[in-house]
């Protein structure tokens, strides 16, 4: 998210899922009606301390990660996982048993 207005977007989304009224958070967040309201509309600017009071009421945290992490965390199906570069360390013993049959005979 890089605006006010998809915050916004996403915490109206998350009131709606949540089955709480503006009220009811406001109440729970310890928020007034109207930073509420501005919140919600994203049309007002707001205190980072009153995000996360929304967003904790909402069951959700916030998150900061570097742009270039940010493409891996969208909801829209537009993330596609690569293949891990760094083997595992089960792959690491497979291919040293593949390399060296002996190795699997019983002793």
């Amino acid at each position: 998210m890089t605006s006010l207005t998809e915050i916004a977007s996403f915490l109206r989304k998350r009131l709606t899922s949540n089955k709480l009224s503006q009220r009811e958070l406001g109440e729970h967040a310890g928020i007034a009606r109207r930073t509420l309201t501005g919140v919600l509309s994203g049309d007002a600017d707001y205190k980072v301390s009153t995000l996360l009071a929304v967003l904790d009421r909402l069951g959700c945290e916030l998150a900061i990660v570097p742009k270039s992490a940010a493409a891996g965390l969208a909801n829209d199906g537009s993330f596609e996982p690569s293949a891990p570069n760094v083997k595992s360390v089960v792959d690491a013993a497979r291919e040293r048993l593949d390399k060296n049959p002996s190795s699997k005979k019983p002793k």
